[in-house]
């Protein structure tokens, strides 16, 4: 098995041409030795891309055409793991499952963590890419699905593994560790916890910050969004089984109807947020599938519905969870049925972005791709387990990067629709300006982190 990983690192690494690290090469610094913020200095990191650019789209392609699905990224990890030894990183394999860590050591300074996710999402891709997708995979109910990275994730694979690639060649303009992670499963939101349970920050130093870039669908390439405080929600996935008494549709002052509590009780379930949450908390229940019943003229036993539960605050995630409880239970006390089951599943937490950091950067970011493009943001419902590295006390920053060519936005203006989202059959990005933009953002915040 290892020898097959191996090889096939080698006969990609010719595929990519450029995937070893020739030795280090400096850039223009300033007189007292931290990096050079000027127009010159960014301009000559954007040039190294330009000159290996080819090597990384190969990557991006291939990463695309070969997407694996939560707690099955083994190809993944093992392609990237190849590549980042060559590029002089030391490398743990098997963190949380096929999660990797990447440690660079290059003197006194900060730990600064950098996190890609590797997981792609069980959808059968319909773009018109000619390096799309035609994986499929069988699912646990028999039927099969393709595989795709409908999430950006070979985006962000691709830029972590860029920017090590420049750390590497040009260890005389930074300082400290530079710890790069493939985290797997982000998709069920559990990757991260699996990584940190497996003890990330006791068997690897513990960061002193940490970054992530997430794609996003209906941004302009060439643009960022770097937002302080929420920007991603809680999220809880709730199961509820109301209870009742079957018998015959025709009498059914003989039974308990579950069918009819259920009912009653998503209409009630709606006036959690618009009725009980402060209007300036937000807060999402959702009702995404009810299932009861058999047949016309059978009441039966029981009904059951899922929910998700999105919020920002604990202390609204605490309250909406309770207000469903009692919700569920004053309905069945009025139809005088027995207690209905309400099982609550943790999700991933809200992710809250460093105030500092996310001003830090943002400044930074705007004197490297200009204060034009970064263009204002907007809190997402969306849930991201980059979250709890945050929880577990580190300073962290995600922020967004365009992904839509602006011709290609005027397109779907013209035509009255929106751009295809995340996680749609029919989303890709443009991927030469979108890794550009990551590149000599994500560059310019480990440099300036990491200042000799």
């Amino acid at each position: 098995m290892l020898l097959r990983y191996r090889t096939a690192f080698f006969v990609s690494a010719l595929m990519l041409g450029e995937l070893i690290v020739n030795g280090p090469a400096s850039l223009a610094q300033s007189t007292n030795g931290s990096p050079d913020r000027s127009a010159a200095n960014v301009t000559s990191r954007a040039n190294w891309y330009d000159q290996h650019q080819k090597g990384f789209l190969d990557l991006y392609r291939w990463l695309h055409s070969h997407p694996e699905v939560s707690f099955q990224e083994q190809e993944t990890a093992a392609m990237l793991a190849g590549i980042w030894r060559e590029h002089g990183f030391e490398v743990t394999t098997g963190v949380g499952g096929h999660g990797i860590v990447g440690v660079m050591e290059n003197g006194d300074g900060p730990v600064v963590m950098l996190r890609t996710d590797l997981d792609a999402l069980p959808v059968t891709e319909q773009t018109p890419l000619p390096f799309a997708s035609t994986k499929r995979i069988q699912l646990e109910d028999g039927s099969s699905t393709g595989v795709m990275h409908a999430c950006g994730h070979d985006i962000h694979m691709t830029n972590i593994t860029a920017v090590g690639r420049y750390m590497s060649e040009h260890r005389d303009q930074w300082s400290g560790t530079l710890m790069m992670i493939g985290q797997p499963a982000e998709e069920r939101g559990a990757g991260a916890r699996a990584m940190l349970d497996d003890g990330l920050f006791e068997k690897f130093k513990k960061p002193d910050f940490a970054l992530a870039i997430h794609v996003s669908a209906d941004m302009a390439t060439g643009t960022i969004t770097v937002m302080p405080g929420y920007t991603m929600a809680n999220v809880d996935s709730v199961d509820i089984t109301v209870k009742g008494r079957g018998g015959h549709g025709s009498a059914p002052h003989g039974t308990i109807d579950p069918i009819v509590q259920a009912a009653e009780l998503v209409l009630s379930l709606q006036m959690i947020v618009s009725r009980e949450v402060k209007p300036i908390e937000p807060a999402v229940v959702t009702v995404g599938a009810i299932h009861g019943g058999t047949k016309h003229n059978v009441i039966g036993d029981q009904c059951k519905l899922q929910l998700t539960v999105r919020s920002y605050s604990e202390e609204v995630r605490q309250q909406v969870l309770a207000a469903i409880r009692r919700r569920s239970l004053a309905v069945a006390m009025a139809h005088n049925a027995p207690e209905p089951d309400v099982e609550i599943s943790e999700g991933t937490p809200s992710l809250r972005n460093n105030d500092a950091l996310a001003t830090q950067m943002a400044a930074l970011f705007a004197e490297t791709i200009g204060e034009e493009n970064l263009v204002p943001g907007e809190q997402s419902m969306g849930g991201e387990d980059f979250s709890r590295y945050g929880i577990a006390g580190v300073p962290i920053l995600m922020y967004r990067v365009g992904t839509i060519d602006p011709a290609r936005l005027q397109r779907f203006e013209k035509l009255g629709i929106p751009a295809p989202t995340l996680h749609s059959a029919l989303f890709y990005p443009d991927a030469p300006e979108t890794l550009r933009t990551s590149f000599q953002t994500m560059t310019a915040a480990m440099l300036e982190l990491m200042k000799p």
